[in-house]
């Protein structure tokens, strides 16, 4: 028996690597290996390290326990959910404030997932060639929002090359998991960090302004600057799984430093006296736009949280 990393997930079938040495070889799944507890659609993801051996073919035997992952509630809205990646040491989430039109509540969503299972955030602000000039106050108010709640947001352009070398630098020696909404131009992005690489490129439906899907397979690639990274399927709902109301405060970071002062301990930050978070959101300190997602996510009726 040995060890390997999950590179590719299609299916009921894999692609593994023995990690750091990039030599692929397809396996499958033994039919009885299941994680202990988990209501998860894929018992492998792709940055799983997984025990395997051979017969005729590599055969999945066990799956090593995870040191964290990026996971959502499935699209179908059941009470499954589907582990994205595993084992990651960050995760990039591509965002552009145009085309398509940026939805806050989505990447705050994303945000908190990244807080709750351990997975270091970093923010792409994609497409900066679109909208510096013509909108420079939008650039600035999201760097506010963002880097204020303590996110590292890096300003890109595939077009430009603006960015592209710090992000590089940012991913160099790192599994980087890269996320986001469709069409935000996530492959593009991972096309710019190494020009080897070809991961599908889309373009934007004009009748709705949203990206349409271009990756549909969960993939590692290695980088040609050292480290890997592993692309994603464009995302167009994104659920919190196992996270309960009264938690969604502790993985907002800016809220649970100021919730120290609260005068109520546990504390909601909705209508209590003496609420150090509210008086952070009056004084400018928190975002209204990130207090509002949160009061968005306590609101929602189970459609996003499992």
């Amino acid at each position: 028996m040995r060890e390997a990393v999950v590179i590719k997930n299609a299916g009921s079938h894999y692609l593994l690597s023995e990690l750091p040495t990039w030599a692929p070889f397809p396996a499958v799944l033994r039919g009885k290996v299941r994680l202990k507890g988990s209501t998860a659609t894929n018992p492998v993801a792709v940055g799983d390290r997984v025990i395997y051996e051979m017969a005729d073919k590599a055969v999945i035997t066990a799956v090593q326990p995870r040191r964290n992952y990026f996971i959502r509630k499935s699209t179908n809205l059941s009470r499954e959910a589907h582990i994205i990646a595993a084992n990651l040491d960050q995760a990039v989430i591509a965002v552009s404030l145009f085309f398509p039109e940026i939805k806050l509540p989505f990447l705050d969503r994303m945000l908190v997932t990244c807080e709750v299972y351990g997975v270091p955030a970093v923010i792409a602000l994609n497409k900066v060639d679109l909208y510096r000039e013509d909108a420079p106050d939008y650039v600035a108010d999201f760097k506010r929002i963002y880097e204020g709640a303590g996110y590292r947001v890096i300003e890109t352009s595939c077009l430009t090359g603006e960015g592209i070398d710090e992000l590089r630098e940012a991913c160099k020696g790192k599994l980087s998991l890269f996320s986001g909404e469709s069409g935000v131009g996530k492959s593009s992005l991972i096309k710019a960090l190494d020009p080897s690489l070809d991961p599908k490129i889309g373009k934007i439906s004009a009748a709705h302004l949203q990206g349409k899907h271009t990756t549909s397979l969960y993939e590692m690639y290695p980088l040609a600057c050292g480290g890997f990274i592993i692309d994603s399927p464009g995302l167009r709902g994104f659920g919190l799984v196992d996270l309960k109301p009264e938690e969604v405060a502790l993985y907002f970071p800016e809220m649970l430093r100021a919730s120290a002062g609260c005068r109520f301990t546990p504390c909601t930050h909705t209508h209590e006296p003496g609420c150090a978070v509210k008086e952070a959101v009056d004084a400018g300190i928190i975002s209204a736009e990130r207090y509002n997602s949160y009061l968005g996510m306590l609101e929602e009726d189970g459609k996003f949280r499992k």
